[in-house]
């Protein structure tokens, strides 16, 4: 019986791909969710690097991205996918939204018939502006059904520690929502679902951008309210463009909006605002990278929100200047003024 037919039904055996510090936690979720439940359930992460797979099957530990955090024995890796895919009727991707396609190409003919697919990635496809989502369904050529994204505040170390946490789990079928859900309900992590796909994966997108820029002007010695205008000016930006896109304006006051916008600009442990205050330091991108071991997706996809923007006719304001910083047409220290640069008008007119 496959999780589409019946979601009460939790699959035996679930892959995630990716070891990074998100795919790493979202495997721990979904052992310790069976564990509370009394499933049975057998959790495989694939990793590129042979280390880090070895030290998960040995100590349980994976120290690169989640330090000391003990992951349960469950939970077991390998760098052969093809392994890691047998049966898996759960597929649960975690690696950089720019890699993604590619990679989609050669694991397509590895994926059970009726695997479902869920994406935990934040980010929007160079050249495309497509989705994660729109990604996977083109490439593995699998209905809406059959797709769903993890959204909301997830910085990972927190999550990892096992302290309380809220997220949504998004599928234009609500019952495939329901049973990923089941899945991944931890006695820490709490999920709830939504139909709007759009809505959840543009907060997820936009708030990397948005924390770029709070990043950079913590990194300028700017003040709780500059931080705080950027911060709600940035929430009126996603939602503009999610609304344009077909998303709810509901979801952008939930928790995969405001929720992770919020925990996402004003967190020391989070990717983009890391690299966004480097840069206000006066750091180049290149250095940045040195220091960072992990991806800032907003880095990445912020041309493609811009783009996207652009064609749609819709005003992103600081999105606009956080690209043209990253593109070298404008330094740190011309951003704040740009950073709120739009006509005089109304609050609520979006």
């Amino acid at each position: 019986m496959t999780l589409l037919e019946s979601p009460s039904t939790t699959p035996e055996t679930i892959a995630v791909l990716g070891a990074g510090s998100w795919g790493t936690t979202f495997a721990k979720i979904l052992a310790d969710a069976a564990a509370a439940s009394g499933a049975t359930r057998s959790i495989r992460i694939w990793g590129r690097r042979a280390e880090v797979v070895a030290e998960i099957n040995s100590v349980h530990r994976n120290g690169q991205y989640l330090k000391d955090i003990e992951l349960p024995s469950s939970i077991t890796a390998s760098t052969d996918v093809a392994e890691v895919l047998k049966d898996a009727t759960l597929v649960v991707l975690a690696v950089p939204a720019q890699s993604l396609r590619p990679q989609l190409g050669e694991w397509k003919a590895l994926l059970a018939p009726e695997a479902v697919v869920v994406s935990l990635m934040k980010g929007l496809e160079l050249g495309t502006d497509a989705r994660m989502s729109e990604v996977i369904a083109q490439e593995l050529g699998l209905p809406a059904s059959r797709v769903a994204v993890v959204s909301g505040p997830n910085l990972a170390m927190e999550i990892a520690r096992e302290q309380p946490t809220a997220s949504v789990v998004a599928c234009s079928d609500n019952e495939t929502a329901s049973a990923i859900a089941l899945c991944c309900t931890a006695p820490y992590f709490r999920p709830y679902t939504s139909t709007d796909v759009v809505g959840v994966e543009i907060g997820g997108i936009v708030k990397n951008v948005i924390a770029l820029a709070v990043g950079i002007c913590e990194g300028r010695q700017m003040g709780d309210n500059t931080k705080a205008s950027v911060i709600t000016r940035g929430l009126a930006e996603t939602s503009r463009l999610a609304l344009a896109l077909g998303g709810e304006a509901l979801t952008m006051a939930g928790l995969a909006g405001l929720g992770d916008l919020v925990a996402t600009c004003s967190s020391s442990l989070s990717r983009n605002h890391t690299a966004g205050r480097l840069l206000g330091e006066g750091l180049s991108l290149e250095q940045v990278a040195e220091q960072m071991t992990q991806t800032a997706e907003g880095i990445k996809s912020g041309p493609a929100v811009h783009e996207l923007a652009g064609k749609l006719n819709v005003e992103m304001p600081i999105t606009a200047a956080v690209v043209a910083v990253l593109e070298g047409r404008m330094s740190v220290d011309d951003l704040g003024p740009r950073l709120l640069a739009r006509a005089l008008k109304s609050e609520g007119d979006y």
